[in-house]
């Protein structure tokens, strides 16, 4: 049996929920992820977790609060003009709170996105914070395959 380690490639099943149980991802209902470990598709701490595990191994795992997806910087809550929005998107949007908006990366590659926390006359506030951040999480894994 191959153990994961370090750029191994991976077909495998996961589940991660947040504090309150609910399913953020569930890959078990459906296919198979497939991933190359260290490529960015999951946090470094659920990595860490991986490594050394063999096919076929099912485990889950707490992750503490901030481990998996950080701390909530309030930095990264900012305000965006309403007139650049209108710019970068469709003129006639109406955002409500709770919404999700993509922005494009500065080099027009990629991009980010940005939950509605407050709604204002001229500019909205953004809070571009993972989800997850700063909360506890639980990942189940089961190994189909390492390569």
């Amino acid at each position: 049996m191959n153990p994961i380690q370090a750029g191994s490639f991976l077909t495998l099943h996961y589940r991660l929920s947040g504090p309150d149980g609910a399913d953020i991802v569930n890959t078990f209902d459906d296919k198979p992820a497939t991933l190359s470990l260290g490529a960015g598709q999951l946090s470094p701490a659920i990595e860490a977790r991986l490594i050394g595990l063999p096919e076929g191994a099912h485990e889950t795992f707490q992750l503490a609060a901030g481990e998996a997806f950080g701390e909530r910087n309030p930095e990264l809550l900012q305000r965006v003009k309403l007139t650049l929005l209108r710019t970068l998107g469709d003129p006639d949007e109406v955002y409500n709170v709770g919404d999700v908006v993509q922005f494009p990366g500065p080099d027009g590659q990629g991009g980010y996105a940005g939950v509605v926390r407050e709604l204002g006359d001229e500019a909205l506030l953004f809070d571009f914070n993972h989800p997850l951040a700063g909360q506890p999480v639980s990942f189940e894994v089961q190994v189909i395959g390492v390569l």
